[in-house]
Order: structure tokens, then sequence, then C-alpha cells
């Protein structure tokens, strides 16, 4: 799986959210309201060479949807990100969000009790 441009990633974001949609919808999603039609329609095209993405026709326009899901996506990417930013270890990681002041203690507790139940 290869890792998205920032602006394949917003669009793959806003096909998750919708589950389907033609350019134009999603377009219409975009935080860039400057990005033209046929830039969007060329990203959604690259991202199914890639494989991220299938349509279904009605003419000759498409309707695309995700093939690739966002947890699967996620997770491929935040493992790697945590191999190379902290060495693999998800302590190093949740260290480093506690000491930036991006996780609460409250929060901390509430993943300990998750971790707890699982055990």
């Amino acid at each position: 799986m290869e890792k998205l441009t920032n602006k394949e990633e917003e669009i793959m974001h806003v096909l998750w959210r919708l589950e389907k949609a033609f350019v134009k919808e999603v377009q219409a999603e975009l935080q860039d309201e400057n990005l033209h039609y046929n830039t969007v329609s060329t990203i959604v095209r690259n991202l199914e060479e890639k494989g991220y993405v299938g349509h279904k026709a009605f003419g000759k326009t498409h309707q695309y949807y995700p093939l690739v899901s966002r947890e699967s996506y996620g997770k491929k990417f935040w493992n790697e990100a945590t191999r190379r930013f902290f060495d693999s270890s998800y302590k190093n990681m949740v260290s480093f969000f506690a000491q930036e002041e991006k996780i609460t203690a409250d929060e901390l507790r509430e993943i300990l009790e998750l971790i707890e139940k699982k055990e």
C-alpha cells in the first residue's frame, strides 16, 4: 500500500465519509474551494490507478467509492510512523503525546481500561 499525498488523503477522507460520490460531490466537500474540477478528477483517477478507489460508470460520468478502508490505511501508516519516529514503541509515542500535552491523564486512564479489558 502506497503512502498518499496530502490532497489524495483529503479526497480519501471525503470518500470514506460519503462512501460513494461523483467528482463534483467530492469537490464540494474539500476544504480548498479553489481546487478545480479537473484537478480533483485527476487526483481521483490517480487514486484509482493506485488501487484505493473503484468506480461505477453512469454514461460518461463515474461514481467513485473507496476500495481501501480508512482503518486499514490508518493502521499501515500509524505503524510506519511509530517505527520511524518512535523506534516501534507505542509507549514512546504515548509519552511524546503526554509531554506535548496532546493527551490527558483521564484519556490515558481510559486507554489503560481498554487494555485491561482485553487481557
